[in-house]
């Protein structure tokens, strides 16, 4: 419900919100039912537009992925302070809108300074489910960034992703917003955030291992990654047999948090290693853009590696059990298991 109070939060505040998509309403995954709908007269209600005065849309859209992507690029360059968002059915969708990403979201400020706050949700994460429902091309987006053009996010708790959408909305200049979203952690036992979380806290652009604190002169290795795979790293056993290993997330990949990292790195004064884990191949994910960043702010003595799927040309295997297989290979191989 963290999505649902933010954009309860804006609307209080007067801030516009506009929502669309394929399944926008309900939400692709059953979590969100901002709009209701009688059974018998098909009459709708919204009863988030009671929040605040400003004005609350959601929509869904048909799956013509360019066609809705680019209206609402349109509409959100028009608009005064509306929160725009489009969101995928899955993430893997969106490159049937690669036209619109390309020539106007990564690129419109430098080509004709339109100045655009779209947010895009794209839901991604490797759990079993194929090559077209597994991945939101993260690579892609970050072969696009430069010059302050878009922000690329993949937030861990519902707590980061409130102050995230409130950030957005009150960003200035105004930057598109890429923003991996989840499918299991919706539902997650881990993946939660208690009330002071989101009523005090902020968005942490690196978090780093809540459980480290007392043991940070025993780290050896640091494991990075951003996330879905975060859970899995932690509710691994290796992880309970494994004290010398800390574990922290980067949720924003996208302006490179470089000096955060370089605190967390330092933090650390025990530490002989980084290592970058990504379930993705190795020629997708974050690894080709983060690997060189990453190695920029690490000391010269620290050895890093990488942990990933090998290099492949879909994106997931179409077998559970293969998807098993390299999940449990790629968390061992985190924690040092042989």
């Amino acid at each position: 419900h963290a999505e649902t109070l933010a954009f309860g939060s804006l609307l209080r505040e007067g801030i516009p919100v506009r929502l669309t998509g394929q399944d926008s309403e309900r939400g692709t995954f059953s979590q969100r039912h901002l709009v209701l709908h009688d059974v018998d007269t098909g009459d709708t209600l919204v009863p988030l537009q009671e929040a605040g005065d400003a004005r609350l849309e959601i929509y869904n859209s048909p799956l013509t992925e360019t066609a809705v992507l680019g209206f609402e690029y349109g509409y959100e360059v028009g608009a005064d302070r509306d929160m725009v968002l489009w969101e995928a059915q899955f993430g893997d969708f969106v490159n049937v809108a690669q036209v619109i990403i390309d020539q106007f979201i990564s690129s419109g400020r430098a080509k004709w300074d339109q100045r655009a706050r779209l947010t895009l949700l794209l839901p991604h994460g490797y759990e079993g489910q194929g090559p077209e429902h597994s991945s939101a091309r993260l690579e892609r987006f970050l072969q696009l960034c430069a010059e302050d053009n878009i922000r690329v996010v993949y937030p861990t708790t519902p707590a980061q992703y409130f102050h995230l959408l409130r950030r957005q909305a009150h960003a200035e200049p105004e930057r598109p917003l890429v923003v991996m979203t989840p499918k299991s952690l919706l539902r997650h036992p881990l993946a939660r955030s208690n009330a002071r979380e989101l009523t005090e806290g902020r968005f942490q652009r690196v978090i780093d291992d809540p459980g480290a604190e007392e043991r940070r002169d025993e780290v050896r290795r640091l494991a990075l990654c951003s996330g879905k795979i975060y859970y899995d790293l932690l509710g691994s056993d290796h992880r309970q047999e494994n004290g010398s290993v800390a574990l922290a997330r980067v949720e924003e990949l996208y302006p490179f948090p470089d000096e955060d990292l370089k605190g967390l790195v330092g933090a650390y004064p025990g530490l002989e290693e980084v290592v970058w884990t990504q379930e993705e191949p190795r020629n997708m994910g974050a690894l080709s853009y983060i690997g060189p960043r990453l190695r920029a702010v690490v000391p010269r003595q620290i050895s890093m590696r990488h942990v990933s799927r090998p290099e492949r040309a879909s994106p997931a295997v179409g077998k559970s059990s293969d998807h098993k297989a390299e999940q449990e290979r790629i968390v061992g191989e985190t924690f040092g298991a042989e």
